[in-house]
């Protein structure tokens, strides 16, 4: 998971980078909502933690911006303020969930992963069929025509983020920072092998590949029917 952390004061903005880090989290932070609202468009980022009262662009701001720009992933906002009313502001500018200020990091952490499930789990699509394949995210299973696929957990990674990004080209640098975060001995190399294997698995060809190499930018998932 990749996350945006967005809040100003130095003090609690290091110790929340310290504790995402040691819980395997990919992180940046930025201390002003100006930067947050550019690097969340450009960054590639599942959550976004964003502080309410953040300097240059509010909080609030920054989420209805966000949104308006069609900005998919899930925020939590951060804030000290308590009233009924703020709660809605917060929700209503476009953020998917509400935290108070103080808060243990144990909630924090399980209100990330429940974000992080909603937004790229939903409930509601448990079955993802593309091509010949079927796709069990509940149980992690792959199908082609009926037949189960043996993927390694990193190939099955891999498959899921390209067939979530269908008609997208996602960068080398994106691949790598969602499915292997902050992994320091990943080449593009390494990337590159995983993503020939995978199309061996899944059975294709040059002249018939549902991945895209797409020359001097990266990769697409291919699927005329979507």
């Amino acid at each position: 998971m990749k996350v945006l952390l967005a809040e100003d004061d130095l003090r609690l903005g290091k110790l929340i980078m310290k504790m995402l880090k040691k819980e395997q989290f990919a992180a940046d932070w930025v201390d002003n909502g100006e930067t947050a609202y550019d690097q969340a468009l450009t960054g590639d980022y599942d959550v976004i933690i964003l502080d309410w009262m953040l300097p240059e662009k509010d909080g609030i701001e920054v989420s209805r911006l966000l949104r308006k720009e069609g900005y998919s992933g899930a925020i939590l906002m951060l804030t000290a303020r308590d009233a009924l009313e703020d709660r809605v502001q917060g929700l209503d500018s476009g953020a998917d969930d509400y935290m108070m200020k103080p808060f243990a990091f144990e909630e924090l952490f399980a209100r990330l992963r429940s974000l992080y499930r909603r937004n790229f789990f939903p409930v509601d699509q448990n079955v993802i069929r593309t091509h010949d394949l079927t796709i069990d995210l509940t149980n992690h299973l792959i199908k082609k025509n009926d037949e189960l696929l043996s993927l390694t957990s990193r190939e099955y990674q891999l498959l899921v983020y390209f067939v979530k990004n269908t008609g997208r080209i996602l960068s080398k640098e994106m691949i790598m920072s969602r499915v292997w975060e902050e992994s320091s001995d990943v080449t593009f190399n390494t990337m590159e092998a995983f993503v020939k294997l995978l199309r061996k698995k899944l059975g294709q060809s040059k002249q018939s590949s549902y991945i895209k190499t797409i020359r001097g930018l990266g990769y697409m998932w291919v699927d005329e029917h979507v």
